[in-house]
């Protein structure tokens, strides 16, 4: 059986993902790639660090490619994320998703990224100018930073 699903710390081939899912029966393959930028919210990058738990990141990745076939049936997707220090402009993602029909290639590739951001246990390490942050999910809704309480939790104790 061929591994469509995997985590890698080697530079990142979109070839690679593409010959996965290529086949007579589609009629549109669609390639999401995703590299290091160099400025997020006004800040300068000098690169990135990913980590990742492999096991479970890549069974959430053959999760996503589930769900995917399950609201656009015929659809065959490969997933590659890599981890380790990345440099600005390098691969960080490649997500390909044939289908008979490329309005739904496109659709399933949007939700492959989205749904990895949400449930992949992969953690980006911004490396900036001026220090440097632990980013708790690739949505950046959550960080490692310690919360500290509000003065009424350290109250209510």
């Amino acid at each position: 059986m061929i591994n469509k699903f995997w985590i890698t710390q080697e530079p990142i081939n979109p070839n690679d993902c593409i010959e996965k899912v290529a086949r007579h029966e589609a009629g549109a393959v669609n390639t999401f790639i995703g590299t290091v930028r160099e400025f997020t919210k006004g800040k300068r990058t000098l690169f990135l660090e990913y980590q990742s738990y492999i096991p479970m990141a890549e069974k959430k990745l053959m999760q996503i490619s589930e769900e995917i076939r399950e609201k656009w049936g015929d659809a065959d997707t490969a997933i590659v994320h890599r981890v380790g220090r990345l440099d600005i402009t390098d691969i960080a993602v490649v997500i390909a998703v044939s289908t008979p029909h490329r309005a739904d290639a496109f659709e399933a590739s949007r939700y492959a990224i989205e749904r990895i951001k949400e449930i992949v246990p992969i953690w980006k390490k911004e490396h900036w100018e001026d220090g440097t942050k632990w980013i708790g999910d690739q949505k950046e809704k959550t960080s490692y930073k310690k919360r500290i309480p509000s003065e009424e939790e350290m109250h209510d104790g």
